[in-house]
């Protein structure tokens, strides 16, 4: 068992309920791969192989319409499955979005075969799977009722905060914001020119300001 395949399992506490035979098999049956930003890591149509953990960096799953506008489902960070890649496994069907590394990743892919073995065999791997299954479902439908339910000035308004840095600044394009929030990028485009109007924020190639941050905070509130 190599070094480098036994030290992940730690960074997964409930992998380590595990008995002997199970991590060992886990780390027989695993590799560590590390990805640049920007590569994809499945696509629509691609058969699920590997389960996947991510050590570290952040994965964004998005799903495009035949029209071309993109949403952003999820995204997976360290210490998190992919609940995409767990449902196309359980089901041996293919990937329905596509996933891209948006920074430097470090993660863990499983075999299918060890998958299917710990999970017919080991209660408390199987409590690790679906665990976390649950949690980003909760997550997936949160996402699902923003869409469906919240305006889009107040769906804006909090993804320009949760997006600011220390300088109050938004780095991204009106296409970026369009994608987290699930519109189209006019929709986006006038609501920023209607905030810009409001003096709320100034708008620049590739950065948003922002000028009125409890402005902003209020209307991320409203009900």
């Amino acid at each position: 068992m190599a070094s480098g395949q036994a030290a992940w399992l730690g960074t997964f506490p409930e992998l380590e309920q595990l008995t002997a035979e199970e991590r060992a098999l886990l780390a027989e049956r695993s590799q560590v791969l590390a990805l640049p930003p920007g590569q994809t890591v499945f696509a629509p149509g691609q058969p699920a192989q590997n389960f996947l953990l991510l050590l570290d960096g952040t994965v964004k799953v998005q799903q495009v319409s035949p029209g071309g506008r993109e949403i952003v489902l999820y995204r997976v960070s360290g210490g998190e499955s992919c609940i995409m890649t767990t449902a196309c496994l359980l089901s041996h069907d293919s990937y329905a979005a596509e996933g891209v590394t948006e920074t430097a990743v470090e993660a863990v892919a499983i075999s299918q075969e060890a998958f299917d073995r710990l999970l017919a065999r080991s209660p408390d791997f199987r409590r690790f799977v679906f665990a976390d299954y649950a949690r980003r479902i909760s997550d997936l439908m949160q996402v699902v009722e923003e869409v469906a339910f919240e305006r889009i000035d107040k769906r804006l308004a909090q993804k320009l905060i949760a997006r600011a840095g220390g300088d109050g600044v938004v780095t991204g394009t009106h296409q970026d914001l369009a994608t987290e929030l699930g519109s189209a990028r006019e929709v986006v485009s006038r609501h920023l020119k209607e905030l810009q109007r409001r003096g709320l924020v100034a708008l620049s190639r590739g950065e948003i300001a922002l000028l009125d941050r409890p402005a902003l905070e209020a209307m991320a509130a409203a009900d």
